[in-house]
C-alpha cells in the first residue's frame, strides 16, 4: 500500500472563539479524513462562544446607586431598572433600604440584593430589641462589613452603599464596600454597580463641598440621570433620598425609558 505524498506546506491555522484550531497532514488516515483537527489550547470548550461566561455576577442585573455629602444633609440615590444584560425585566425595582436613620443601597444580583435586604432587615431588628435604640450609620456600616465577610468563601454578589447622619454630631455619613466587606470611606461621594465610570465622570465634575439640600438634590440627580442614559444595564427613572436632621424627603425622577 503506497501513501499520500505530503502537502508541501502545511494548512493554516485558524481561530475559533477561545481555542485556537490547526490543521495538520494526516497522509496515513485517507480514509478518514484529509486533515485532523486539533485544539492547542486546554481550556475547557464549554467557554467557546458564550460570552456570558466572562461577565461578573454584579453586573448581570445592571443598576446603579450614587451618594453624596451636603452640609449638615446627605443624598443617596438608584435607578430603578431591573434587567437580564440586554432584557429589561423591570422599571420599578428600587435597590434602596431605609432602616431606621439609615439607608442602604445595593447593586448586583438581584437575588442576592433582596436576600441582603432582608438579612439586614432582621439584624437591625434584633439589634433595636437588644439596644434599645436605633442603630448609628458607623455602626450598621461595621455590620455590614462583618456580616459580608462571613460569607467570603461564598459571598453575595452586591456592592452595598450606606448613608446616613451621625445621630450624636449630625455629620453626614457615607461608605461603600467590596462584596467581602471591606469598607471605603469616602467624604465628597461614593458610587457603584455597572455605571460607576460615568458617575465617577459625573460626581466629579458636579460636586461641590457644602451643598444645601435643594442644591445637592440638583446635583445627584443630574449625576445619576446622566450616568445611566450611558449605560445599558441602568436607567429607567430613579429613587433619590435627601436626608435631613429633622426629615428624609423621597423623590422619584423620570428617565428615559429606552
Amino acid at each position: 500500500m503506497v501513501s499520500a505524498p505530503l502537502p508541501s506546506r502545511p494548512k493554516p491555522s485558524y481561530r475559533h472563539g477561545l481555542v485556537k484550531l490547526t490543521s495538520i497532514p494526516t497522509p496515513r488516515l485517507p480514509l478518514l479524513h484529509k486533515y485532523v483537527v486539533i485544539a492547542t489550547d486546554l481550556r475547557p470548550f464549554s467557554l467557546i462562544d458564550f460570552s456570558v461566561s466572562n461577565l461578573s455576577p454584579n453586573s448581570i442585573d445592571g443598576g446603579a446607586c450614587v451618594a453624596m455629602v451636603g452640609k449638615d444633609c446627605v443624598a443617596i440615590a438608584c435607578d430603578l431598572r431591573l434587567g437580564l444584560q440586554a432584557l429589561t425585566v423591570s422599571n420599578n425595582f428600587p435597590k434602596i433600604f431605609q432602616y431606621g436613620d439609615v439607608f442602604l443601597g445595593l447593586t448586583g444580583l438581584a437575588t442576592d440584593v433582596s436576600s441582603v435586604s432582608d438579612l439586614f432587615r432582621y439584624k437591625v431588628n434584633l439589634y433595636r430589641l437588644r439596644e434599645e435604640r436605633n442603630i448609628a450609620p458607623s455602626t450598621f456600616a461595621n455590620l455590614v462589613s462583618s456580616s459580608l465577610y462571613e460569607r467570603r468563601f461564598g459571598p453575595w454578589f452586591v456592592s452595598p452603599v450606606v448613608a446616613g447622619l451621625d445621630p450624636k454630631t449630625g455629620k453626614p455619613f457615607i461608605c461603600g464596600f467590596d462584596s467581602i466587606g471591606c469598607i471605603d470611606f469616602a467624604k465628597d461621594f461614593i458610587v457603584s454597580g455597572t455605571a460607576t465610570e460615568q458617575l465617577f465622570g459625573m460626581c466629579e465634575n458636579l460636586w461641590e463641598p457644602d451643598l444645601g439640600p435643594d442644591e445637592l438634590f440638583e446635583t445627584i440627580s443630574q449625576a445619576l440621570l446622566n450616568a445611566v442614559d450611558r449605560d445599558a444595564l441602568s436607567g429607567w427613572g430613579a429613587h433619590v433620598y435627601i436626608i435631613e436632621k429633622d426629615k428624609v424627603t423621597k423623590r422619584l425622577l423620570k428617565g428615559r425609558q429606552d
